[in-house]
C-alpha cells in the first residue's frame, strides 16, 4: 500500500477483523477490530472469484489499493482494515469508491463502539420468552 499504512498478511489477522465490527457499501464491505496497541493501521484486501474474471480482479485491486493510499489517512493507529470487495468496484466511478470508503470507515469506528453490528444490543432478562 503505502508508507504510512502496513499490509496484513496472515490469516488470523483476517479472521480476526472479520469478528469485528463491519459496514457495508455498494462496491465493497469495510471489516475492523481493534488491536489495542499504538502501531499504524494496517489494510488487508479480500478480492474472491465472484468479483469475476483475473483481469477484473486485478483492476478491483488497483483501484482498492488507490483508495486505500489516499483516504487511509483517516484510518485510526492500532486498527486492522479489511476491504472485501464486492463486483460493483469494477465500474463505480472513483470519486465515488473514495467517498464510500470514508462514509464505511466513519461508520466502522461507531459500530466498534457499540459492538459488532453497528446496533447497540438490547438488555435481556429471563422473561424474554415465546409465550404459547
Amino acid at each position: 500500500m503505502s508508507t504510512a499504512t502496513d499490509r496484513l498478511r496472515k490469516r488470523a489477522d483476517f479472521i480476526a477483523a472479520q469478528r469485528g465490527a463491519r459496514a457495508h457499501a455498494g462496491a465493497f464491505v469495510l471489516q475492523s477490530r481493534d488491536r489495542g496497541d499504538d502501531a499504524g493501521p494496517r489494510f488487508g484486501l479480500t478480492i474472491t472469484k465472484k468479483v469475476g474474471t483475473a483481469v477484473e480482479r486485478n483492476r478491483v485491486r488497483r483501484r482498492l489499493r488507490a483508495i486505500v493510499r489516499q483516504e487511509g489517512a483517516a484510518a485510526r493507529p492500532g486498527f486492522d482494515y479489511v476491504v472485501v470487495a464486492r463486483r460493483d468496484a469494477i465500474n463505480a466511478p472513483f470519486a465515488e469508491l473514495a467517498r464510500e470508503f470514508s462514509r464505511t470507515l466513519s461508520r466502522v469506528h461507531a459500530a466498534d463502539r457499540r459492538g459488532r453490528s453497528g446496533r447497540a444490543a438490547p438488555a435481556r432478562t429471563g422473561d424474554d420468552r415465546d409465550e404459547r
